[in-house]
């Protein structure tokens, strides 16, 4: 049973409808835990140490996916409310389409100025390699796309939806961290590629939705 915004309220309908939006956070939150486990144990203590170092920073500029998400939902959620679904539909493809261009222009900014990036975070002669390569290939638009979506999912109604595609993102980190990691021996390479997929799955699919 899918909730809308527009029905009664209940406490139980209440935790029905933000159950599924908690889980999708959680789920989202566990990319680094999963990077860090199989970098950890399969590529090394310096390799490890490079994707801790560059994380905060990429979770950095993907929150400002949540920001326009949790802003442009409740934006959305307004004229949904003033039965006007035209500039609903409006407000959300402009802010889809500011996400798509911000985000390309972060991920260009980020490939070219990531070696100054890691300097600035004090990056050891160790790590500094590992750590512009992991930061490289996960500069990239879909992460921040995945996590304004949870926000617009959530408004549409549809926030098993988002859940279901959650979940099907972190399968997908944790099975190409297994193989790309764990089996074939990609290093930290092998880390942000099964990172980079797995968001590339949980931005593309509701794109397409």
């Amino acid at each position: 049973m899918e909730l809308k915004l527009s029905e009664h309220f209940t406490y139980k309908k209440l935790i029905l409808y933000v159950l599924p939006c908690v889980a999708m956070m959680i789920l989202t939150s566990v990319y680094s835990i999963v990077d860090g486990f199989f970098v950890s144990n399969y590529a090394g203590k310096n390799a490890f140490a490079a994707v801790n170092l560059i994380m905060p920073v990429l979770m950095g500029v993907s929150s400002l996916g949540f920001m326009i998400g949790t802003g442009g939902s409740a934006l959305v959620a307004f004229y949904l409310g003033l039965k006007n679904p035209k500039k609903a539909n409006e407000v959300f493809s402009m802010l889809i389409e500011l996400i798509l261009l911000g985000a390309s222009i972060i991920a260009f900014l980020g490939f070219i100025f990531m070696p100054q990036i890691v300097s600035l975070l004090g990056a050891s002669d160790l790590i500094r390699e590992d750590a512009i390569l992991y930061g490289r290939i996960l500069s990239e638009p879909f992460f921040m796309l995945q996590n304004s979506f949870q926000s617009f999912l959530a408004t549409a109604g549809k926030q098993k939806l988002g859940l279901r595609i959650s979940i099907l993102a972190g399968l997908t980190n944790v099975i190409l961290d297994f193989t790309l990691v764990g089996i074939l021996k990609f290093g930290i390479t092998g880390a942000a590629v099964a990172t980079c997929a797995s968001e590339f799955v949980g931005g593309f699919i509701p794109l397409i939705y």
